[in-house]
C-alpha cells in the first residue's frame, strides 16, 4: 500500500469557474451579482410577507417561507466564491471545500425533501378539502419541515464524513465553481470508491423518493381535478400547483442528470451550466413564480409597503 506524506497533501484548492471565458469575467461578475441580490431580495420579501400577514399563515405559505429560507442559504453557500471567481484567482482550503460541499449538498437533499412536503400538501389540500385541516394541522406541519431539515443534513453528513478520509496530494485545480462532489473526489490520491458508490446509492434514494411522492401526488391531483367540471375551480386548482411544479421541474431534472445519469452530461462547460440551472435559476423562480402569479401575496406585500408609507408620512 502507497504510504502519502503528510508534506504532500493539498492545503487548498483553486476553484477554476468559468476560466474558459476570461474576456467575460467582469460582465458575468454582473450579471450574477444583481441576479444573487435578486434571489435574496425577492426570497427575504416572500417570507416577511408570509410572517406579516395573518392570512398567510397557513401550511402551504409556511412551507413556501421554508423554501424561501432555504434558497437564500443554498446560494449564499455557492455564488460568492463564484462571483469572487470573476474577479480574482479563487482559493479554498480543503477544510473549507468539505464544509461548502456539506452545506450545500445538505440544503439540496432538503430542497428535495421540502419539495415533496410541497406537493403533498397540495394533494390533501385539492383531493381532500374537507379533512384537510386535521390532516395538516400545525403540528404536523412543523414535523414535516423538520423532518425534511434533518434528513438532508444527515444524509450529507454522512457523505462528508466518508469524503474526510479521502487524501488530497496531487494537481489541486478543481475544475467548477463550487466544491461538488465529482471534480473534487477526482483529485483524490486515495480510493474514491467507498465515497463514489455511497453517494450514487444516496443520491439516487434522496432524489427518487421524494419525485415519486410528487408524481403520486400530482397523478392523484390530476385525476380528481378532471373529474371537476371545467370552470373556475379547475383553473384554480391547476394554478395552483403550476407554480410548484415549474420549480421542480428544473431543480429535479438538473439534479438527475448531474448525480444520476452523470453520463449523459459529456464535458465539463455543460455540467456547469446545468449546475448553474439549480444553484441560480431554480433559486430566482422561487420569489418570481410565486410572487408574480400569487395575489394572496402581492396583497400582503402590498399591505406592507402602504403599512410603511403612512408610518412614515406620520
Amino acid at each position: 500500500m502507497e504510504v502519502i506524506s503528510t508534506e504532500n497533501l493539498t492545503a487548498e484548492f483553486v476553484l477554476l469557474g468559468f476560466y474558459d471565458f476570461p474576456e467575460l469575467h467582469f460582465l458575468f461578475f454582473i450579471v450574477f451579482t444583481v441576479v444573487y441580490a435578486s434571489i435574496v431580495i425577492g426570497n427575504m420579501l416572500i417570507i416577511v410577507a408570509v410572517v406579516s400577514s395573518q392570512r398567510l399563515h397557513t401550511p402551504m405559505y409556511f412551507f413556501l417561507a421554508n423554501l424561501s429560507f432555504l434558497e437564500i442559504l443554498y446560494t449564499s453557500t455557492v455564488v460568492p466564491k463564484m462571483l469572487e471567481g470573476f474577479l480574482k484567482e479563487a482559493t479554498i482550503s480543503v477544510t473549507g471545500c468539505l464544509l461548502q460541499f456539506f452545506i450545500f449538498g445538505s440544503l439540496a437533499t432538503t430542497e428535495c425533501f421540502l419539495l415533496a412536503v410541497m406537493a403533498y400538501d397540495r394533494y390533501l389540500a385539492i383531493c381532500h378539502p374537507l379533512r384537510y385541516p386535521l390532516l395538516m394541522g400545525p403540528t404536523w406541519c412543523l414535523g414535516l419541515v423538520v423532518i425534511s431539515w434533518m434528513s438532508g443534513f444527515m444524509v450529507d453528513g454522512l457523505v462528508v464524513i466518508l469524503m474526510s478520509q479521502l487524501r488530497f496530494c496531487g494537481p489541486n485545480l478543481i475544475d467548477h465553481f463550487y466544491c461538488d462532489f465529482m471534480p473534487l473526489v477526482e483529485l483524490a490520491c486515495s480510493d474514491p470508491r467507498v465515497a463514489q458508490m455511497t453517494t450514487f446509492i444516496l443520491s439516487v434514494v434522496c432524489l427518487t423518493l421524494p419525485f415519486g411522492l410528487i408524481l403520486t401526488s400530482y397523478v392523484r391531483i390530476l385525476v380528481a381535478v378532471l373529474r371537476v367540471p371545467a370552470g373556475a375551480s379547475r383553473r384554480k386548482a391547476f394554478s395552483t400547483c403550476s407554480s410548484h411544479l415549474a420549480v421542480v421541474s428544473t431543480f429535479y431534472g438538473t439534479l438527475m442528470v448531474l448525480y444520476i445519469a452523470p453520463s449523459a452530461v459529456h464535458s465539463q462547460l455543460l455540467s456547469k451550466v446545468f449546475a448553474l440551472l439549480y444553484t441560480v435559476v431554480t433559486p430566482i423562480f422561487n420569489p418570481v413564480i410565486y410572487t408574480l402569479r400569487n395575489k394572496e401575496v402581492h396583497q400582503a406585500l402590498w399591505k406592507i409597503l402602504y403599512i410603511k408609507k403612512m408610518e412614515t408620512l406620520n
